[in-house]
Order: C-alpha cells, then sequence, then structure tokens
C-alpha cells in the first residue's frame, strides 16, 4: 500500500498551496532539508457565499436583539427633539435657537425620526431578523415533535442521574408501571413522551420549552408589527374648551394635531362635544391643605343623528366615543378680557386660558391684541391670574388656594410689533418681547395692571383700556387618542410574558428505564438526562424508580443485562 495521504480532487490543501518555486514535493528545501515555510491562504466564497453568510448573521438571534436595542436607542431622539408632525413651531424655535446643529440634526432627519429612512431601515431589518429566525426553528421544532424519544443507550453509567433496584414484578410489569408514571394522569397532555419496547422505556419533555420559546420570538414580532400599524393610523388631538364652549371632532377644531400616514380626516366621526361645567375640589385641613381630591367635566356628546347625551370625565376615567378615548389632562382659568385701543375700537375680546404653573393655581398667560387700529402700536399683555389673591406689605400678589374665592389679574403691558405678520407660527402661550418696548412708570419700574371681576382701567401711555368680566370660566384641556393596535399590543404582550414563562421554567428532560430478568430477580436501572443545569432531573429519577411495584433495595452491584435490547414501538 502506498504511504501517500489520499486527498480527493477539487480540495486544495493548505500545505500544497505554500509549495514555492525551489521546494521538494515533499515540502523541504534542497539546501537544508527543513519544512519550507507555508502561508494558508483564505477561501474564497464568492458572492454567494458572502451572501449565505450574510443571511445566517441578519437572522441569528444575537443580530435580532442587538436590532431590538438599535431600534430603543434610535426612538430616544423622537422623545427628546421635537418632531416636525406633532409641533411645528417647536422645531422652528429649535433652529432659531441652534442654527449650525439645528441644521445638521435637520439633514439627518432627527426631527421627523419615525418617518426618517434609518429609521425605518432599523424597522424592516429587526422584522425580517425575527422572520428568518423563527421560521427555520419553527419548521425543526415541528420534526421534533414528530419524532420518537431517543432509544433507551446500552450504559447509564455516563448519565448525570441514575438509580437502580431490584423488584418481584416482571419486566413487562415494570415496563407498564414506568410508562403509566411518565405519561401521568392527564391523556390529553401527558407529561412525558413515551416510547417502549422489550423490557425497556424511553420517555422525553419539555417540548412546550421550545414552544414557548417560539411563542415568545413570534409575540415579539407581533408587536413588532401591531405597533408598526399603530404608527401609522393612529391620530391624537388636543383641544382647550371653556364652560359653555365646544369642539366638533374635526381636524381644524384642534388646537394640535398629529396623525400617521395611513389616516385619513375624513376617517373621523364627525360628533361634537360641548362642556357644560367644571368642577374641582381641594383639601382645606391643614396636613394637605390645597391638594387636589377630584376633579369633573361635565359634557354633552352630540352624536351624527343628532342625538345628544350628557357624560362625565375624570382623570384615569376616559369618555369612549367610537372607539377613540378622551382624557382629561388639565384644567384652570380662562379670565373673560375686552380691549378698547386708544381709538376706542374693539382690539380683542375673548377667554384666555391661564395655565397653572404650582399647587395653588398661579397662572401665567398671554394676550396679544394685534387688531389695533392703523398707525397704532400693537399690544402685548403679559401676567398671572390668582384665584385667591393676598396682597404682602411690599406690594407684591400671590395666590393661597386654588378655588378663585378672590381672584386678581396682574398684568404688565408691552408695545410694537408682535411679530404676528411675519408668517412664522408663534406659541399662543409665550410672548416674544424681544422687539417689544415694555411700558414704565415714572420710577423707571414696569407698570402693573390690577384687576379684579368687572373692573376696567386704562392701558398706560394712551394705548387703550383693558376689561376684565364678571366671570372667571374654568377650561379643560382634552386629549383625544384612538390607536388600533392597543388590543394587538396587549395580546401580544401577554403572549410574550406565556412564552417567556414557559421558555424559563420549564425542563428539557429525557429519562430511559430498563429492565431485565437474572437469575429469578428483575432487575431495574432508572437513567436521567436534561438540557443544561437541572436540580429537579435526580428527584425525577427517583419517582420514576419508586412507581416500580415490589421494589426492593438497591443491590451492591447492578447484575449486567446479558442481551440488552435497543429495539422499541411506538407507546
Amino acid at each position: 500500500m502506498s504511504g501517500r495521504t489520499y486527498r480527493p480532487e477539487g480540495i486544495a490543501d493548505e500545505f500544497t498551496q505554500g509549495v514555492r518555486g525551489g521546494e521538494n514535493q515533499d515540502g523541504t528545501t534542497p539546501s537544508s532539508g527543513t519544512p519550507a515555510p507555508t502561508t494558508p491562504q483564505v477561501p474564497w466564497i464568492g458572492w454567494r457565499g458572502m451572501l449565505r453568510w450574510t443571511w445566517r448573521q441578519l437572522t441569528s438571534m444575537r443580530v435580532a436583539l442587538m436590532l431590538l436595542m438599535l431600534l430603543a436607542v434610535a426612538a430616544v431622539p423622537g422623545s427628546i427633539l421635537p418632531q416636525r408632525g406633532q409641533d411645528p413651531a417647536a422645531v422652528v424655535e429649535y433652529l432659531g435657537e441652534h442654527p449650525t446643529t439645528g441644521e445638521w440634526l435637520d439633514r439627518f432627519g432627527f426631527f421627523e425620526v419615525y418617518s426618517s429612512a434609518w429609521f425605518s431601515a432599523i424597522y424592516l431589518l429587526l422584522f425580517v431578523s425575527l422572520v428568518g429566525c423563527i421560521v427555520p426553528r419553527t419548521i425543526a421544532h415541528a420534526r421534533a415533535l414528530r419524532n420518537r424519544p431517543p432509544r433507551t443507550p446500552v450504559r447509564f453509567a455516563r448519565f448525570p442521574a441514575r438509580a437502580s433496584g431490584t423488584t418481584s414484578a416482571t419486566p413487562q410489569e415494570v415496563t407498564a408501571a414506568a410508562e403509566a408514571h411518565l405519561r401521568g394522569g392527564r391523556r390529553w397532555l401527558p407529561t412525558f413522551r413515551v416510547d417502549t419496547g422489550d423490557g425497556t422505556v424511553a420517555a422525553e419533555r419539555g417540548y412546550l420549552r421550545e414552544t414557548g420559546n417560539l411563542l415568545f420570538h413570534l409575540a415579539l414580532l407581533g408587536l413588532v408589527v401591531a405597533v408598526g400599524v399603530g404608527q401609522l393610523m393612529h391620530y391624537r388631538g388636543q383641544a382647550i374648551i371653556t364652560e359653555g364652549r365646544g369642539f366638533a371632532n374635526a381636524v381644524v377644531d384642534y388646537d394640535t394635531f398629529e396623525s400617521g400616514a395611513w389616516f385619513q380626516p375624513e376617517s373621523l366621526v364627525p360628533f361634537s362635544m360641548t362642556l357644560d361645567s367644571f368642577t374641582s375640589e381641594f383639601a382645606t385641613d391643614a396636613v394637605a391643605f390645597a391638594q387636589s381630591r377630584d376633579f369633573t367635566a361635565s359634557v354633552t356628546v352630540t352624536e351624527p343623528d343628532g342625538s345628544a347625551s350628557a357624560e362625565t370625565i375624570k382623570v384615569n376615567h376616559p369618555l369612549v366615543i367610537d372607539g377613540s378615548k378622551v382624557y382629561l389632562q388639565g384644567n384652570g382659568y380662562a379670565p373673560d378680557l375686552l380691549v378698547h385701543d386708544a381709538e376706542g375700537e374693539v382690539a380683542f375680546s375673548g377667554r384666555v386660558p391661564f395655565l397653572p404653573e404650582d399647587q395653588v393655581y398661579t397662572s401665567r398667560g398671554v394676550v396679544k391684541v394685534p387688531d389695533v387700529s392703523a398707525g397704532l402700536d400693537q399690544v402685548g399683555l403679559i401676567g398671572y391670574f390668582l384665584p385667591t389673591a393676598v396682597i404682602d406689605e411690599d406690594g407684591s400678589a400671590r395666590s393661597v388656594f386654588p378655588l378663585p374665592e378672590s381672584p386678581l389679574l396682574v398684568l404688565e403691558v408691552y408695545r410694537g410689533d408682535l411679530g404676528l405678520d411675519d408668517g412664522v407660527p408663534q406659541n399662543v402661550y409665550r410672548l416674544d418681547t424681544a422687539n417689544l418696548t415694555p411700558s414704565l412708570d415714572a420710577d423707571g419700574e414696569r407698570v402693573k395692571l390690577l384687576l379684579e371681576p368687572g373692573d376696567t382701567v386704562d392701558l398706560p401711555d394712551g394705548l387703550g383700556t383693558v376689561t376684565l368680566g364678571e366671570e372667571v370660566p374654568r377650561f379643560v384641556a382634552l386629549d383625544l387618542r384612538h390607536d388600533p393596535s392597543l388590543a394587538w399590543v396587549l395580546t401580544f404582550s401577554l403572549m410574550a410574558l406565556v412564552g417567556l414563562t414557559g421558555s424559563l421554567f420549564l425542563p428539557r428532560r429525557r429519562v430511559w428505564v430498563r429492565s431485565w430478568t437474572h437469575d429469578g430477580v428483575t432487575h431495574v436501572e432508572v437513567a436521567g438526562l436534561a438540557r443544561g443545569d437541572d436540580v429537579g432531573l435526580q428527584p425525577e429519577v427517583d419517582r420514576t424508580l419508586a412507581a416500580v411495584p415490589g421494589l426492593s433495595p438497591d443491590p451492591a452491584e447492578p447484575t449486567p443485562d446479558p442481551a440488552p435490547t435497543h429495539e422499541t414501538k411506538e407507546g
């Protein structure tokens, strides 16, 4: 026989690839007889191999988890930076305050994170990775469910959990008893899948562990799809309404409105809502003074067919209308103001919401008066509404209780160009005083106007008058939300929890039982094997042995089976 090593044709040997000119065929140099240095060559896999390798990496669970974490990180800018679809005015303001940084952020889509190309790419890669990971594992698991448990091994000495004994029962009785014990008392859901043979039992359990694992990943995939569809079809609107007034469920009637790419304005149900009254309760005891006790908004909802119904909205108790939920997000006071300009013309008339800033409802608000007579400066009023006002010795005013027991309105006056004609969106609750001139008194201090309900005071510098109405209406901030994916998100979340619980706590075990007769005595051996560490494996083996009838103590040395068999039949 030749002493040369056989190499199949077409398979390169890294050592033969390293043979250079002037070397012997055995790899030695003619002069020294020492082995020539070799250079291992990296195999060329081609573009098909590269695509196959890329696909395997993408569909691995490691990459899926990395993409999931990357998606969570990519969503952070969407919650920190203003988004153009939700608050375009805030985006314009941010770009004005940060011209250089804002330009680069806008260029990379950080003001439209959830519709940007890079966020969509991460989302789609995660979807593909989960699908590519789940499908092969599901197929492999389906094949495993159809397979029979592994046959009984010849020797049990190598297994980590073992038990043995003798019994007066026959091997057939041992097999029947072990099979009944391992299957359990529920035929529709056996504890172990069991195959029996001539004096042997092979059982396996834990298939639900992989089922739970697959269920978890399927639920995770469902969550990805449900959240994506919800973002495309959802809509959310915020509206501030005062007592006696209302709004219609139309995009133009909301103060702010955001929606997904698949939202259609005509899909809104054309109902209307009127705020009849708003009541609030606050604690008056010394321990919890001024703490809120209850908020109730009484509204009238008019359906498209003209039918009306009286409803109430409370905190954490939203009103459900046609699958949409209307939440009570906030409340405050909306003083009714009337402003006349220097020529006596009505320049402004309406209710102005003042936003609470503390526990006693010290509320800040802005009044912009652009409709003044020709040639006159526009007027801006900024100040506080104090529900229960107290004047201190230094002349400053403050509120001491949230309810309007002695209301007082404190205003400062500015004049000039409010910038409303520049075409730049403005926040109605802020007044840009950069291009405005404040009104000052003789001492050079800013003029403060104090108005109680029903008062009319003159504006400084002959700018006109301002009147506070007799009543101080309340306002509520309502938040209407519609997301068709919420029920699916809850369902998939519960599925993920069930699947994760099963994959973590259901043990994967194999148990084998072998019995034979020697010198008129039946010997029994039981062995167990688990995937990973399993502290319950040895007790499982002991319970299986204890189920054998007529069991005697374990002999010092088990008698070997003269002819162990591996033939099994379907149990």
